[in-house]
């Protein structure tokens, strides 16, 4: 008996699937889940809004900053989708003129459901340290909290990402790479 291959999925199998699913290629698998639930939405645009103006648009903040809502990211042979991007203007000069980007952001956030949480504190963050994304944010709306990470290089070569800080509830967030506007986080919850 021979061992069993499996395929990787290409680009094409992500582009059939039905515009009601995320597809997304993680080490040569395709994986789907749905659309964000009302939850989970709420919570990503909320935040997008509060980072967006301040270092986006540059409104009672530094500028500087190209912030979008789940861009699609080609990463070596990965696809990945986070829920939010950002890149400083210099990293990102001008937008592709393709539908997705290559150059990796220089601060991903992905906000935590049932169906995404295994992929995106393994998987896809693994491939965003391989990619040095310099900074994550992970975003549960259920238990109301926001992880901010750093890479930071470690002793002996290679790279891990550093816990800065867990905010919670309706507590003031001041993190990196956006310490510079803070903002309270009860929003992001409430409605």
């Amino acid at each position: 008996m021979g061992e069993t291959v499996l395929e990787r999925a290409t680009y094409e199998d992500l582009c059939r699937m039905p515009a009601h699913l995320v597809a997304e290629i993680l080490f040569g698998q395709l994986v789907t889940h749905p659309r964000p639930a009302p939850r989970h939405a709420r919570a990503a645009s909320v935040l997008g809004g509060k980072i967006g103006a301040p270092f986006d648009f540059g409104s009672d903040g530094p500028g500087g900053w190209v912030i979008l809502d789940e861009p699609e990211l080609h990463l070596g042979e990965h696809v990945v989708v986070p829920d939010l991007a950002g890149w400083r203007r210099e990293t990102l000069p001008q937008l592709p003129e393709t539908a997705w980007f290559e150059t990796p952001p220089d601060w991903v956030c992905e906000v935590l459901s049932p169906k995404t949480v295994r992929y995106d504190r393994l998987e896809k963050r693994n491939i965003y340290a391989s990619f040095k994304v310099h900074h994550l944010w992970l975003v549960d709306p259920d238990a109301q909290t926001v992880e901010t990470f750093e890479l930071r290089d470690k002793d002996g070569g290679g790279t891990k990402w550093l816990l800065l800080a867990t905010y919670a509830g309706d507590s003031d967030i001041a993190a990196p790479p956006f310490a510079a506007a803070p903002f309270n986080l009860k929003p992001l919850w409430s409605y």
